[in-house]
């Protein structure tokens, strides 16, 4: 699938094609049911350098962020693999790479994007990828969406709908 990549792969075209790819931008996270929020989030992250990168959390790691509530369906609700797919043929974005952990610390560190950014719901105190990105100088963008919303408040009107 085009645009969906492992990080060794990525960082192999990173090397080769680095006009094409640097400065990298990268954020990560679950999206589990894209939404408006989403999209203007990334067109926002895209804007802030040359290749947009989205690290992907894996339907395990996902799974263990959005534990089982009762009455709740168990998360993710679309499989890894179409959630890639679905985020690589977004415009603003360059490349997907799915990972397995619950923080994209490793992936981070392997690819030092010039620029991370993540939701403004965050802080520097609350984003445990924020050491990391210090580490080598790399900047934290943390940018607040115009159009608030979650997978979580749309699946709570699913289910007060029933």
């Amino acid at each position: 699938m085009t645009g969906i990549y492992t990080a060794d792969e990525l960082q192999q075209l990173m090397t080769q094609e680095s006009e094409r790819w640097r400065p990298l931008v990268f954020t990560n996270g679950c999206f589990d049911i894209l939404h408006i929020g989403h999209v203007r989030y990334l067109k926002i992250a895209k804007s802030l350098g040359s290749a947009l990168v989205v690290g992907l959390n894996s339907d395990q790691s996902v799974n263990r962020i959005k534990q089982s509530q009762p009455g709740y369906p168990s998360r993710p609700l679309v499989p890894e693999i179409q959630r890639a797919e679905i985020l690589a043929t977004l415009k603003p974005v360059d490349g997907v790479v799915i990972f397995a952990e619950t923080t994209a610390n490793r992936l981070i560190e392997a690819l030092q994007p010039e620029v991370y950014v993540k939701g403004g719901d965050y802080t520097l105190s609350t984003l445990p990828e924020a050491p990391i990105v210090q580490s080598y100088g790399g900047r934290i963008e943390l940018v607040q969406v115009e159009f608030p919303t979650s997978t979580t408040q749309i699946i709570n009107r699913i289910l007060q709908a029933r």
